[in-house]
């Protein structure tokens, strides 16, 4: 039996006396609900609607027995695909448990208390978590009124406390994405000390002139890095397996912060099939971009005016309505992500569920 000395077993302290102050005023993720009614399509999470890759669900069959043992740690057989996918060498990829984790890995490993991360805003949610978590402050840039972000004014709050810059394109929530130009000019400016972290979790999907084209700047500017995630195009999100790219010294120093361990068997396994149905996983984005684009275009003739998607959701600009429209929406029978004050973001999805969608707006507009 366990006994306390010089204290009650119980003095009812709370968590602020463990942890850092600035954990204790971490901002909530807040992640899309599913409905417990099967009649209600829940479109809030960006997640890809199709089914798991057969070639997926038969690798993952034949790795079921072997769970008592630990995972390649070094990942080398994906990392390897993913190096020889995107022609580079096996030195600049480093994998980890899902885009997010690599974030906080590398927000942590060059930033600290008393630092400064430049990040736009409204973006992804998990940003100002993985910044305060490492006890620097975020600093947050309102996006251009074209929902992208105002890199300009990224580079204005950059001071001699600035220790990376975090970058979505396409940005979510608002969908709107860079041209390659801008954010090569956008680098070239950005001190070669700060780490200019491009987050392009959906880059699968965009369709324009002079896309972002990561992979080049990198060539250029060993201070980027790009993330990718095998969650959303790939159709992998229950399994959390994303990666790094970045020159060779940036991913070593990644690689040594990585959790050991952190990528599971049946993730690594899941991830190496997909990639290997790269064609397959072509059609399926390419179904999602021209839903996207009727979506769009119906939306439009209703009187829609949000910045147009270049990712696989819709980015609705309501303000303070936006609970309202998220509940028409559910009347609908459509599971949204609604942001407080700002807009609601909503998932190219089924067909059907781009119907719901648009007689939901329809109705919306209508009793404006």
């Amino acid at each position: 039996m366990m006994h306390t000395t010089g204290s009650t077993a119980n003095t009812g302290a709370g968590a602020e006396q463990f942890f850092h102050p600035y954990i204790m005023s971490l901002p909530a993720y807040v992640a899309g609900k599913a409905s417990p009614n099967p009649d209600v399509i829940k479109v809030a999470s960006n997640e890809i609607p199709f089914p798991t890759l057969p070639a997926v669900t038969q690798a993952l069959e034949e790795h079921l027995r072997d769970l008592n043992r630990y995972p390649d740690m070094g990942n080398v057989d994906l990392t390897d695909a993913i190096a020889a996918y995107h022609g580079v060498s096996a030195r600049q990829v480093c994998v980890g448990n899902g885009s997010v984790a690599l974030i906080e890995k590398i927000i942590a490993g060059v930033a600290g208390e008393g630092a400064d991360v430049v990040m736009p805003w409204r973006s992804f949610e998990a940003y100002p978590i993985a910044i305060q978590m490492s006890g620097a402050r975020p600093v947050a840039v309102p996006l251009r009124a074209d929902g992208n972000c105002d890199l300009d004014g990224m580079l204005a709050a950059v001071t001699d406390k600035t220790r990376a810059v975090m970058v979505c394109t396409p940005n979510n929530p608002s969908g709107s994405a860079l041209t390659h130009r801008e954010l090569r000019d956008f680098v070239a400016q950005v001190p070669s000390n700060i780490l200019v972290i491009v987050d392009e979790a959906y880059v699968d999907f965009v369709r324009m002139d002079d896309p972002v084209r990561a992979l080049e700047l990198i060539d250029e500017y060993p201070n980027v890095i790009s993330l990718r995630t095998f969650s959303k195009a790939y159709g992998l999100a229950g399994l959390r397996c994303g990666y790094a790219i970045a020159e060779p010294s940036v991913i070593a120093a990644l690689t040594a912060a990585n959790t050991p361990f952190g990528v599971n068997t049946l993730a690594q396994v899941a991830a190496l099939a997909a990639l290997r149905e790269r064609s397959t996983v072509d059609e399926r984005v390419r179904a999602v971009v021209d839903e996207r684009e009727a979506l769009q275009l119906a939306l439009r003739e209703l009187g829609w005016q949000g910045p147009a998607s270049q990712a696989n959701f819709i980015w609705f600009d309501l303000g303070k309505r936006s609970e309202n429209f998220a509940d028409m929406c559910l009347r609908h029978g459509l599971v949204v992500r609604a942001f407080a004050g700002d807009g609601v973001r909503v998932t190219v999805a089924e067909p059907h569920a781009q119907q719901r969608l648009i007689a939901a707006y329809e109705e919306w507009v209508h009793s404006e």
